[in-house]
C-alpha cells in the first residue's frame, strides 16, 4: 500500500519537467492525480499516460494561470473531472509549482509588463489557487509551494523572478499559521538547478556552465526531477505531518561554503589527530 492511497493530488504545472516528476511520484505513492497544464495538452495528456501505464490514476485539467478568473475556472475543471470519475470531490495534495522565469528579469532590464506577468503566475495564481480551493482542500491535508534557490541568493540577472519565490515563501509560512487549525501543513520547497528536458540542450552546449554549477554543489552533481520529487513527495506524505511553515532546500547544498585560496579540505589540526594512533 503506498502512503497517499485514497487522497487526490492537484499538481500545476505538470504537463512536463519537475511537475510531471512530482505528478509521476504522488501517482506511485496511490495517489490520484490531476495533472495540470497551462498550453501544452499534448505533453499534459503524455504524463497521464505515463502514470496510467505505470498501474495509476490521472486527469489532466487545462487552464491558463495568472489571468482573472482562471482559479476558479481551475477548480471547477478539477471538480467536474471528479464527478466524472465517481471520485469523492476534494483535494488532499496541493502542489503550486506552475510557473516561468520571465523575460528580462534584471532591475535594468525589466518592463513593466515582465514584471506584471512574472507576479502574475508566480504569485497571483497560487494565491488565489489557494483561496479559491479553502472549501476543496480536505483537513489534514498538504499544500506545497515551488519555490527557488534564487530567493536565498543575491541573484541580480533574475532579480524580479527571484522576488515572486520569496514573496512564495512568505505566503508559505503564513498560511501554515492561518491552516493549521485545520490540520493542513503548508511548506515550499526550493529546488537549485535542476536537469530537466527543457534545459538539457542548454547544459549540452554549455560544458563549462554545467561544470561550474556542479561545482557548486555539496554533492557534486546538478539535480534530477525525481530528487525534488522526492522531497515534495515525503512532505505530501502522513510521515510530514509535524512539519509546517518550512522552507526546504532541496538544491543539493548548493553554495553552502568555499575554499579560501585552495586550501584542503581538512584543516591541520583535524589532520594531526587523523594521523594518531588509535585510542580506542
Amino acid at each position: 500500500m503506498g502512503t497517499l492511497d485514497g487522497t487526490t493530488s492537484l499538481v500545476t504545472g505538470a504537463s512536463r519537467g519537475l511537475g510531471r516528476a512530482i505528478a509521476r511520484r504522488l501517482e506511485a505513492d496511490g495517489s490520484l492525480v490531476a495533472v495540470h497544464y497551462g498550453t501544452n495538452e499534448s505533453a499534459a495528456n503524455d504524463t497521464v499516460a505515463q502514470i496510467i501505464e505505470a498501474g495509476g490514476a490521472a486527469f489532466a485539467v487545462g487552464v491558463p494561470l495568472g489571468v482573472a478568473g482562471s482559479a476558479e475556472r481551475l477548480w471547477q475543471a478539477v471538480d467536474t473531472a471528479l464527478s466524472e470519475r465517481g471520485a469523492a470531490p476534494g483535494v488532499d495534495v496541493l502542489v503550486n509549482n506552475a510557473g516561468i522565469g520571465g523575460a528580462n528579469p534584471s532591475l535594468t532590464t525589466a518592463r513593466p509588463e515582465d514584471f506584471d506577468e512574472l507576479f502574475a503566475i508566480n504569485v497571483k495564481a497560487p494565491f488565489f489557487v489557494v483561496q479559491r480551493g479553502l472549501d476543496r482542500l480536505r483537513d489534514g491535508g498538504r499544500i506545497i509551494n515551488i519555490s527557488s534557490l534564487s530567493s536565498r541568493l543575491a541573484t541580480p540577472e533574475v532579480l524580479t523572478y527571484a522576488m515572486t519565490k520569496g514573496a512564495l515563501n512568505t505566503f508559505s509560512v503564513t498560511l501554515a499559521y492561518e491552516l493549521g487549525a485545520r490540520g493542513i501543513t503548508v511548506n515550499a520547497v526550493l529546488p537549485g538547478v535542476t536537469a530537466t528536458e527543457a534545459n538539457a540542450a542548454w547544459f549540452e552546449s554549455q560544458p563549462a556552465v554545467r561544470e561550474a554549477i556542479t561545482g557548486m554543489s555539496a554533492l557534486h552533481r546538478i539535480g534530477e526531477p525525481d530528487d525534488v520529487a522526492d522531497v515534495v513527495a515525503f512532505l505530501a506524505s502522513p510521515a510530514a505531518r509535524w512539519v509546517t511553515g518550512q522552507v526546504v532546500d532541496a538544491t543539493g547544498g548548493a553554495f553552502l561554503g568555499f575554499r579560501v585560496g585552495g586550501a584542503p579540505p581538512v584543516d591541520e589540526h583535524s589532520r594531526s589527530v587523523a594521523a594518531e594512533p588509535s585510542r580506542g
